[in-house]
């Protein structure tokens, strides 16, 4: 048993302990308070409270609050009406409700005292800020949340800068593994590099109405592979790749720990949010053949504004307008950084374009542009640099990759010497088994195995951008428990001013 499951079975034992004793003061049955929904339903009667308040505790997520709110109105009725004493009730109601029921000196007041209590205006300041950060925090994490696009990976779908609202509800609201965090914030504290979360209460993976991911949906989730984390570089360099770019000069785990101190661990839901679409979900085998996606021997559907690189051809008779670069290709010719629109030195008149399928339609319009020229400008190298990073068997690159299963729950792998650097960190990490090879043969925890049976359902996300995107080819799969939301609409975005045209556009 785990020191969270144990720490949760003391507090359990302490709050129902002390409503036994609290109960007996306000002349009800003491056992009573032991009988889960019997014994708000009896408060809310002591109380004098209308009935709808017991039934607002059925509504999901939001009726933990309306709990919470009925202890701190049980309290108040026993004279206690402070910040501290509601802060107790919050936070140890396991430590305080056990002296409110078996103290000598507590008593239970009744209606009449809490009638008669008239709150300061700082109070009711205090009071108004904290209901609204309870609101806020609870709409954040089960509802939806804001979240801003960081780089271009899933251009021209969403562009940096645009402002997302992330359904929560799509696939069922996620409780958190670690509900005791510092509010709105994600990992670290606004000031300094502390955590903004406490480890010593964690809770397994849960999640209300869960409701199944679609192929071609665009997730938020978390970073899998940002479990480990080095401090310096946090997604940007993961610290796997750069544990293997280590290791490649000679050095080890042990070394790398000891050479520097800031590498940390992180719990699921505090992990890297990412966002890409997802291509294929549990039980799909996927393939990638010069560029092409192909999903359960299927040609994936190419997002309308996804990006891909392209050689074009001039015939030295004209060049692109500044305006249609600018308004059409959506590109900045004055902006030195953009990587849109280059020319080759070793090749005249030939330029490397990011397109999208609309635009490329109206490059091959020109009169000027080289008929038949354009060319996918694709990467088929890259090998040991893409997911598992085995170069022996599998050569594979961005733009050729797999055949490859996404793991399903429920359903079996046989486990051989080809495909364990596949399913190796789904089994041992993100399944949270013992894992080890020995004498040719794999056991998992303790036990020889020949075949393994998935917990969790998995994804595989890509970038609509495919050739600047850090996705699924370089880290692997998405476990479900990693899963945040759907991102639904955009509700603002800024480039040198607002986009206008972008502001309340839904993403598809």
């Amino acid at each position: 048993m785990g020191i969270g499951w144990l720490i949760f079975i003391v507090a359990t034992a302490g709050f129902h302990a002390g409503l036994y004793g609290m109960f007996k003061k306000a002349g009800i049955d003491g056992w009573k308070a032991l009988v889960p929904f019997y014994n708000t339903w009896l408060m809310v009667k002591k109380m004098e409270l209308k009935t709808q308040w017991f039934f607002f505790q059925l509504i999901p997520i939001a009726g933990q609050f309306v709990t919470i709110w009925l202890c701190i109105k049980f309290v108040e009725h026993f004279g206690r009406f402070s910040v501290l004493h509601h802060v107790a009730t919050v936070f140890i109601p396991f430590v305080y409700f056990p002296y409110l029921g078996f103290s000598k000196n507590e008593r239970y007041a009744g209606t009449p005292v809490v009638k008669n209590y008239r709150k300061s205006a700082t109070r009711e300041w205090i009071d108004a800020a904290v209901f609204a950060i309870v609101a806020a925090t609870i709409i954040r994490t089960f509802v939806f949340e804001a979240y801003v696009i960081p780089t271009g990976s899933m251009e021209k779908t969403l562009l940096v800068n645009d402002f997302l609202f992330v359904s929560k509800t799509s696939y069922g609201p996620r409780i958190p593994n670690t509900p005791i965090a510092f509010p709105f914030v994600h990992h670290t504290l606004p000031i300094g590099t502390s955590k903004s979360y406490l480890e010593w209460i964690t809770l397994p993976y849960n999640r209300f109405f869960a409701k199944p991911i679609e192929r071609n949906d665009v997730v938020v989730f978390n970073y899998p592979v940002g479990d480990t984390v080095i401090r310096e570089f946090q997604s940007e360099i993961n610290y796997y790749d750069y544990l293997r770019a280590y290791e490649s000069r000679g050095g080890t785990r042990d070394m790398l720990f000891a050479e520097r101190d800031d590498i940390i661990a992180r719990p699921v839901d505090k992990r890297e949010n990412f966002i890409k679409r997802c291509v294929a979900i549990a039980g799909d085998t996927l393939f990638i053949s010069n560029g092409t996606l192909y999903v359960s021997n299927t040609v994936n559907p190419i997002p309308p504004a996804s990006e891909m690189p392209y050689y074009v051809t001039l015939n030295g008779n004209g060049f692109f307008s500044d305006e249609f670069i600018k308004n059409e290709l959506n590109i900045d010719p004055q902006d030195p950084e953009q990587r849109d629109l280059l020319q080759m030195q070793d090749k005249p008149n030939t330029y490397r374009l990011t397109l999208t399928p609309a635009q490329l339609k109206q490059v091959e319009s020109f009169s000027f542009v080289v008929k038949d020229s354009i060319m996918p400008d694709l990467n088929s190298s890259g090998f040991g640099n893409t997911f598992p990073y085995d170069t022996a068997q599998f050569k594979w690159s961005e733009d050729n990759f797999g055949p490859l299963w996404v793991p399903q729950k429920g359903k079996s792998v046989e486990l051989n010497q080809r495909n364990i650097a596949l399913y190796k960190r789904v089994i041992a990490v993100y399944e949270n088994n013992e894992w080890e090879e020995r004498d040719g043969k794999v056991l998992i925890n303790g036990k020889p195995s020949t075949s393994y049976t998935f917990k969790m359902n998995y994804y595989w996300m890509m970038g609509d951008n495919r050739h600047n995107s850090q996705d699924s080819r370089f880290w692997g799969f998405v476990p479900e428990d990693h899963i945040v939301g759907k991102a639904s609409m955009i509700w603002f975005s800024w480039q040198n001013g607002p986009r206008w045209n972008r502001i309340f556009k839904s993403i598809k």
